[in-house]
């Protein structure tokens, strides 16, 4: 079998894609994959065969926050100023689709895919991360950012709203590309790329899958990209140095120029020393006090185990990772689906969540002081055993049930 697998976005979209590639290897198949750029080499370096697709998506310039609200006029100039991604989709694809016998799309900005393998008469699949990309009765779709939020409006008109929006911003674009390819114009481009197969690539004791008539889902579990790679030798040695730290992180999110502040005086306020990882948003530690230690990217499976609570943003591939490790979560969302995975944890006992507007030292040891409550943590190293780590042996399975087998 023969896969050509696209994934654009941070790293929280790309890494479960290049785990199943690597699980797709693996088991004797032939694997393409079409990224974002910065992660083409690393892709590389792992024997992939990789091409950039889309724009860099990058660190956010320091001390910028999460999107505020655009006005009409600034979205008009925004969307103006932007480059043609879903036209580079059709391209990128295209030119790289050669002798594929199926197409998977990680997350659900798939514009191109689904038109080229009709064009092919190949298959087309779109895994999604969370449940709250599945239109759904049960669950509202993530704000978009730099919208205003709606809360008086119920789920159904949410929902229709959110279409409205794939519409507005791609439409035009994807049906001028499906023209060139010859192909008839489509009218609901969430449900266009969302394709006849639909994956959710989350656990199952996380995320259960909401009901969503008209459109069976196939759940894989979440694909884990395994890191055993050692920790540093300052990391290791602040570990042994007293008890379990608390991690602090944001990911790939921007963050406020400041917010180093509040999140390790919260963790001091709570008697814990403190890992900072730096990340996108560049926190760092504020003084040279030896309780506090600020890392770069390191293995979360060695690390979680080792700490006492995690702070995070609410991405889907931590979240599921501190779950694994079995220890308690605090979830500090933005946007997009980093909401409903902050009120999971709430829902499953497995810690708290403040908003990340309203960070302060004050409302963040509040939380913290939820989640290492004793019997936080007896739920959590309980739910860790019912979170899996073989989504990606899963989704490759059902890749050879629906398209192939491995080759001879």
């Amino acid at each position: 079998m023969r896969v050509l697998l696209t994934a654009v976005g941070t790293r929280g979209d790309v890494h479960p894609a290049v785990a199943l590639a690597l699980e797709l290897r693996k088991r004797g198949h032939a694997v393409r994959m079409c990224i974002s750029p910065n992660f083409v080499d690393w892709a590389k370096s792992l024997g992939l065969d990789a091409r950039p697709m889309g724009v860099e998506m990058r660190a956010p310039a320091p001390g910028a926050g999460p999107p505020r609200t655009l006005t009409a006029e600034e979205l008009r100039k925004l969307r103006e100023s932007l480059p043609d991604l879903i036209t580079d989709q059709f391209e990128t694809i295209g030119a790289a689709l050669e002798g594929c016998d199926v197409i998977v799309g990680a997350n659900a900005h798939q514009y191109a895919g689904p038109s080229l393998a009709e064009r092919n008469g190949i298959g087309c699949v779109t895994a999604v991360y969370a449940p709250v990309s599945l239109p759904s009765l049960e669950l509202a779709p993530p704000q978009t950012p730099g919208q205003p939020e709606a809360p008086h409006l119920g789920i159904e008109e949410r929902w229709r709203d959110a279409k409205k929006a794939w519409n507005d911003r791609a439409l035009e674009r994807v049906n001028a590309n499906r023209r060139r390819l010859e192909l008839p114009p489509i009218s609901d481009v969430l449900d266009y790329t969302l394709t006849d197969h639909t994956w959710l690539a989350a656990d199952a004791a996380l995320a259960p899958v909401p009901a969503t008539p008209g459109r069976k889902i196939f759940q894989t579990g979440a694909w884990v990209l395994a890191d055993r790679t050692p920790l540093p030798k300052d990391l290791e040695a602040f570990l042994a140095a007293g008890e379990a730290p608390v991690f602090v992180g944001l990911g790939s999110m921007p963050a406020a120029e400041n917010v180093s502040v509040p999140l390790i005086g919260a963790a001091r306020a709570v008697g814990r020393r403190i890992l900072v990882s730096r990340g996108w948003a560049g926190l760092d530690v504020i003084d040279d006090a030896g309780d506090c230690l600020a890392i770069g990217d390191v293995s979360h499976e060695l690390l979680f185990p080792r700490v006492a609570a995690v702070v995070h943003h609410g991405g889907a591939g931590t979240t599921a990772a501190a779950a694994r490790a079995g220890i308690p979560q605090v979830v500090t969302p933005m946007f997009g689906d980093q909401p409903y995975w902050a009120a999971r944890v709430v829902e499953l006992g497995l810690g708290a969540t403040v908003a990340y507007s309203a960070i302060t030292e004050d409302s963040l040891a509040d939380a913290l002081r939820q989640a290492l409550d004793p019997p936080v943590a007896v739920r959590a190293r309980a739910c860790a055993a019912h979170v899996r780590a073989d989504g990606a042996a899963i989704a490759a399975r059902e890749l050879e049930k629906q398209f192939g087998t491995a080759r001879g």
